[in-house]
């Protein structure tokens, strides 16, 4: 394994700047994964990362030493502790990370369930949709223009893993997508649409969920098929985005074997 001790280091410099944000993720076409889980899940269900970090300390950890076994033949990088807390978005970092490749989709949408996001800028809302997603069985997921980049470290440590599980577009025209969708998109609007224990949910879906001040704009919202409301006590403005999309997500979902 080779070792890194110095903040100059070219290497590190750019580990450093794919923690920062989207942005570099996009330009260097990875993303930094954080932890055990997501390491973990990347290699069940993915394969092998570019990368794989260490820290110093966790050369000690009984559950890293079992990941840097079952990640024979990754490049492996031992960091010491403080620059590899730098690296880390968490407070207290257990000590392992990966660089992966940002996958590519080159294969159309062909079909069925899906969510839509417009604009919805909040890193942990985005990743708990996306866990809310996988977990109800709706594998693709649209972002707009304005949401919060898909592959940052707050996304991906928001949806636990779910990432490696769907099916991410970003940059996507919503409205285009709309027109074109063959099912009916269904929007959420704080009042004055259907209540969701009364809608028709079956077929295929394109739930369309908007950003945390201003909701789904409205040139998306007259395309849609339906409104939904989620009834909600009297005394009670709206629900955070991603609690709603969980609602609406399971409320929705076809069986899971």
């Amino acid at each position: 394994m080779k070792t890194i001790s110095s903040r100059e280091n070219a290497e590190y410099k750019a580990l450093l700047k794919l923690a920062e944000g989207s942005r570099e993720s996009r330009k260097q076409g990875r993303a930094l994964l954080d932890g055990p889980h997501l390491v973990a899940a990347y290699r069940a269900q993915v394969g092998l990362p570019e990368m794989l970090l260490i820290s110093e300390s966790g050369l000690d950890n009984d559950e890293i030493e079992a990941i840097v076994a079952a990640n024979a033949g990754s490049d492996m990088i031992v960091l010491k502790d403080a620059l590899f807390k730098s690296l880390s978005g968490v407070s207290s970092p257990v000590g392992v990370a990966a660089v992966i490749a940002i996958p590519t989709i080159s294969a159309p949408f062909t079909g069925g369930s899906c969510v839509l996001l417009d604009a919805v800028q909040d890193a942990g809302n985005v990743g708990s949709i996306m866990r809310s997603s996988a977990a109800a069985g709706v594998r693709d997921i649209f972002l707009g223009p304005g949401c919060a980049g898909a592959w940052s470290p707050r996304v991906l440590r928001a949806a636990q893993g779910a990432h490696f599980r769907l099916q991410i577009r970003e940059s996507v025209d919503l409205e285009d997508f709309v027109r074109s969708f063959k099912g009916r998109a269904l929007t959420t609007v704080v009042s004055g649409g259907v209540p969701l224990r009364d809608a028709h949910l079956s077929g295929h879906i394109a739930w369309v969920f908007g950003s945390e001040g201003r909701g789904v704009r409205p040139s998306l919202v007259a395309l849609a098929s339906q409104t939904i409301t989620i009834p909600m006590a009297a005394e009670t403005e709206s629900l955070n985005v991603a609690a709603a999309a969980a609602i609406c997500l399971f409320a929705s979902a076809k069986p899971i074997q």
